[in-house]
């Protein structure tokens, strides 16, 4: 191929001046470098005060739940008190134990309609075991050593 002639030599160069002429100057990469900076800075403060506006959700939350905690612990320190003094252990035995004290009689009342029919039979109580018989030590030997309970014969 044919050498290239100076004319397209120096119009190379022209371009290449021409491009580096366009060189940004120290004053606009500052400016860009202060533009940047600054946009990751609000940001990073946007960021930073939604962040802040939810922990004070959350703070105030937590400040209403203690506020209902605090009404409901004093409440329980009265009802505390009240069942700790004489006058509850008073009601609860006269209303629930159904206890008297002496000279007086207690009443139950009956149902409607039960004083007309005759006393009902007297109900005989039968005992029934509510617990598990206890196994014989050699049933318990038996199942720690097999893992298993003792064979049926039958």
């Amino acid at each position: 191929m044919a050498e290239a002639t100076p004319d397209i030599l120096a119009t190379k160069e022209g371009d290449e001046r021409r491009f580096l002429g366009r060189r940004f100057s120290s004053a606009q990469i500052l400016i860009a470098v202060i533009l940047t900076l600054g946009l990751l800075l609000t940001l990073n403060f946007s960021g930073r005060i939604q962040l802040d506006r939810e922990l004070q959700g959350i703070h105030a939350e937590v400040l209403a739940e203690i506020a209902d905690l605090q009404i409901e612990q004093q409440s329980l320190v009265e009802e505390l008190k009240y069942v700790k003094s004489d006058a509850y252990v008073e009601y609860w035995a006269r209303d629930d134990g159904k206890m008297i004290r002496e000279g007086e009689i207690l009443i139950i009342p009956q149902g409607i309609g039960t004083s007309d029919a005759p006393p009902s039979a007297v109900v005989q109580l039968v005992e029934f075991v509510t617990t598990e018989p206890e196994p014989e030590n050699w049933e318990l030997w038996w199942a720690l050593f097999f893992d298993g309970g003792p064979p049926q014969l039958n």
